[in-house]
């Protein structure tokens, strides 16, 4: 994990050191203008204005002549040779002579004109002890607490950093959770690390329980539920085969042979959203009209009674590979929704190349509404008896499944049209 925790604990203690270290090298070059320039100035002012103050009370008053400063007075009428060359052409005012290695204040008063000489050397020293040193020893203090704080930090996080490594390895479907039992965690999990890694260990076990039950469930709802939906479709064809059948005794064994077929589509539709995402469902060649062609067949019956015209138009053949139950739900459930909410005009399907068109007369949408559409239990007029608002969610998710797209557009009053596209 090159990103991880300890990655950006370790980062931004190397920026912290940074920048704490150039706040206290400029902090250290500042103080040592200060000293070198600053200080070695007050102290030449100071040393002036206290010879002038003794020159005042008594002409012979001798020169500042120390360990460190060295002084020489050009007097009006006075000849210069007493003040070395390299002073004399100096303005009055403060001057640096790097190649002489000295530091000169120069002060005209009416007597005269005083030179006061510094070394630079003795400077540099006083910048060395007062700056560079202190400066070194503060870096060395930021850089031994960064360490002993960093060290501290990592092994904080050094159990979350272990933690967050294990389960990274988890198969989401099947996660091991072993390495996090109890007795297995390292002695340096500890506190709340221990906490989490207890926790997740309960949840990879409850995850890995609920997968069984899931595959569990989608095996035997496979078999137990088309066990008797065979049944009976079997039994209906054998009842249809019976030539003495009144018309009646037909229509509703023809109604019960083709519920069971709906039945067994919209288990096999409830059983693909079950399984597995990676589990790839079970396809077929069909020809797209003969589906829609059936569907269209089936929600006839919906529109007995209702001043409906219910027209098909399919552009030639659509072959197509995949799960044709699935298809049968999705067109199904759109062909339904056209019926109910359709009380006058017309209900036109087209299937063409890519895609299943619905377009109907009916209700219609306002545009609230239409955001709401595939929300579970969402119904557009709730006055409207039949269905539980299930359909167009459930036909959303059997597209996502299945890689296809749905879109609806409406107008409140004038009809929806809803279209599937399967490429």
């Amino acid at each position: 994990m090159p990103y991880g925790l300890p990655h950006k604990i370790r980062v931004a203690f190397i920026l912290q050191a940074l920048l704490a270290s150039l706040g206290v090298l400029l902090g250290g070059y500042l103080v040592s203008l200060l000293i070198q320039h600053g200080l070695v100035k007050v102290v030449l002012n100071d040393e002036a204005q206290h010879y002038w103050s003794l020159h005042a009370k008594s002409a012979d008053a001798p020169l500042p002549n120390t360990r460190y400063i060295r002084g020489y007075l050009l007097a009006d009428g006075q000849p210069a040779e007493p003040v070395p060359a390299d002073l004399r052409p100096l303005s009055p005012g403060f001057h640096e002579l790097e190649a002489a290695n000295q530091l000169v204040l120069v002060d005209q008063k009416p007597e005269g004109r005083l030179y006061l000489v510094f070394p630079q050397s003795q400077a540099r020293r006083a910048v060395f002890w007062l700056g560079v040193v202190p400066v070194t020893l503060v870096l060395l203090a930021i850089y031994a607490l960064s360490w002993l704080t960093y060290r501290a930090s990592w092994r904080a996080v050094s159990p979350v950093n272990w933690l967050a490594r294990r389960v990274a390895r988890w198969d989401p479907r099947y996660p091991d959770a072993s390495a996090l039992a109890p007795e297995q965690l390292p002695a340096e999990v500890q506190g709340e690390a221990r906490q989490l890694a207890l926790a997740l260990h309960g949840m990879a076990g409850r995850v890995s329980e609920h997968v069984a039950r899931e595959r569990n469930f989608t095996r035997d709802a496979s078999h137990e539920l088309r066990t008797p939906l065979t049944v009976i479709r079997m039994a209906s064809d054998m009842a249809l085969a019976d030539p003495g059948l009144t018309p009646r005794l037909q229509r509703s064994l023809q109604r019960i042979q083709r519920s069971g077929r709906d039945m067994e589509a919209i288990v096999d539709a409830f059983l693909l959203l079950a399984r597995e995402a990676n589990v790839e469902p079970l396809s077929e060649a069909f020809d797209v009209g003969e589906v829609v062609r059936h569907e269209v067949d089936a929600v006839a019956e919906l529109l007995v009674g209702k001043p409906v015209e219910l027209r098909l138009r399919i552009e030639g053949p659509q072959p197509m590979v995949a799960p044709p139950r699935v298809m049968h739900v999705v067109v199904g459930n759109l062909l339904r929704n056209a019926c109910q909410y359709t009380d006058a005009g017309e209900i036109e399907v087209q299937v063409g190349e890519g895609r299943v068109v619905v377009r109907d007369t009916g209700i219609g949408m306002s545009s609230d509404a239409l955001s709401r559409v595939f929300e579970p239990f969402f119904r557009a007029e709730e006055g409207r008896p039949q269905g539980a608002g299930l359909g167009l969610p459930i036909v959303r998710r059997l597209c996502e499944r299945c890689g296809w797209r749905i879109t609806l557009e409406s107008t409140e009053g004038m009809g929806t049209t809803a279209t599937l596209y399967y490429r």
